[in-house]
């Protein structure tokens, strides 16, 4: 046999309980078979040389042989050498085995890696439903989610903080200082004037500058005593603080309680005018981008994208532990969603065209690839023990060849010797 060209590698030697019936099974058809061929060749030497009917007889068995021993040796030479001997085109598996592991995945590519096909059974195991049911079951939410979150703060654990200060300096601040922000944020400006987006914003400064005026109107009154000037009263700057407290307080709670309020009017049009000029003003472009740059290159920036990062992994590290409200809340979120996959027919049909969509765009875009480990896995295997594996799920029924072929071939001999008398 010619050498092999890759790495063999022994299938595994210890047989499971299901190898071990299929052996026990495959020995009792070889001795069924074989006690055909002895009874045949037994009944053909007492029939030899006998006259009328025992000659039909002694045909029969003849023919009987000869089929038995024919089918044998066609079912032995798929497997291995009959009788050990060097016949050409014999021990066709363990010698052709390659050539067998890449026909099977050709066939299997051909006939099951079909995006039609996949698609079809994908939808019939209905996906989502036997997901929701899997939810559904005591536990098994729990379960996910503990995995999830064991992953998740693993991944945390593996980002250390050099390497976020490494993100940040080396990837993140040259691309923001190469790219001019100035027309993107005037657009986003126009946007969020456009939608009010900004009012709820305006409102809470607006009740926080007012709580804060109503509670320190003697931090007020220092301010204007430290710029009045030294020639003034006490009683006078006494007198202006408290006016001018007076007046600040009732102009903020103007403007909170005042949607069309003139200054709230006055500071949309100034976003509006800033958010024109980042757009189409080359000079407010320019002066942004100098801001910009300024901001980028302050060694805080880093310093403080680290910090905000390890305050972030640690509340999400903290929150991923067993007794932490993110997970406490991912797992009712994965009970209700298996509920949902369940009840709610629309997300069911959603999910599994998901599911099928995704199963039959992976065939056909690498059903070939996936398909190469039947051909990969058998040129790995040594041959001998591949010929042995197969005869072993396969060489019961082909059995049935040698039965058939010790029957047909009596029926036949008996029927030419018949045609022969007459």
């Amino acid at each position: 046999m010619p050498a092999e060209t890759t790495t063999s590698f022994a299938m595994p030697a210890e047989l499971s309980a299901k190898d071990a019936e299929r052996r026990r099974s495959l020995r009792r058809m070889r001795v069924v078979a074989t006690s055909l061929l002895v009874v045949a060749a037994i009944i053909f030497v007492l029939t030899r040389d006998g006259e009328g009917w025992i000659g039909y007889v002694n045909a029969t068995a003849e023919a009987a042989m000869v089929g038995a021993i024919a089918d044998w040796f066609a079912v032995t030479a798929l497997f291995r050498h009959p009788l050990g001997l060097p016949i050409p085109h014999t021990a066709i598996i363990p010698r052709r085995k390659e050539s067998l592991g890449e026909s099977l995945q050709d066939f299997v590519v051909d006939n099951f890696l079909q995006p039609e096909v996949v698609r079809e059974r994908v939808l019939a195991v209905g996906v989502a439903d036997r997901a929701g049911q899997w939810l559904q079951e005591p536990g098994h939410a729990e379960r996910l989610v503990r995995a999830g979150s064991r992953i998740a703060a693993h991944g945390l654990d593996r980002i250390s903080d050099d390497d976020v200060e490494a993100l940040v300096r080396d990837v993140m601040v040259p691309k923001l200082s190469a790219e001019p922000m100035g027309p993107a944020i005037g657009q986003m400006i126009t946007e969020i004037v456009k939608d009010g987006a900004h009012t709820g914003l305006v409102d809470l400064v607006a009740e926080e500058l007012h709580r804060w005026l109503l509670s320190n109107e003697a931090e007020v009154a220092q301010i204007v005593e430290q710029r009045a000037p030294w020639w003034t009263p006490q009683w006078v700057d006494d007198r202006v603080a408290s006016r001018l407290h007076l007046e600040a307080v009732r102009w903020v709670a103007e403007i909170r309680d005042d949607p069309q309020h003139r200054a709230r009017a006055a500071f949309d049009h100034w976003l509006g005018q800033l958010a024109h000029d980042l757009q189409f003003d080359a000079a407010t472009r320019e002066r942004a981008d100098r801001l910009k740059e300024r901001v980028l290159h302050q060694p805080q920036v880093v310093l403080t994208a680290v910090s905000l990062w390890t305050s972030l992994k640690g509340v999400l590290s903290e929150a991923l532990t067993e007794e932490g409200l993110l997970r406490r809340r991912a797992v009712e979120e994965v009970e209700n969603l298996g509920r949902r996959l369940r009840e709610d027919d629309r997300l069911a049909a959603r999910v599994d065209d998901l599911a099928a969509d995704v199963a039959s765009y992976t065939v056909e875009r690498h059903g070939h690839e996936l398909a190469t480990v039947i051909s990969a896995t058998v040129s790995r295997w040594d041959g001998v023990e591949t010929a042995q594996r197969i005869e072993l799920h396969v060489g019961r029924d082909l059995q049935f060849i040698r039965i058939n072929g010790t029957v047909v071939g009596g029926l036949a001999g008996l029927v030419i010797h018949t045609l022969a008398h007459l």
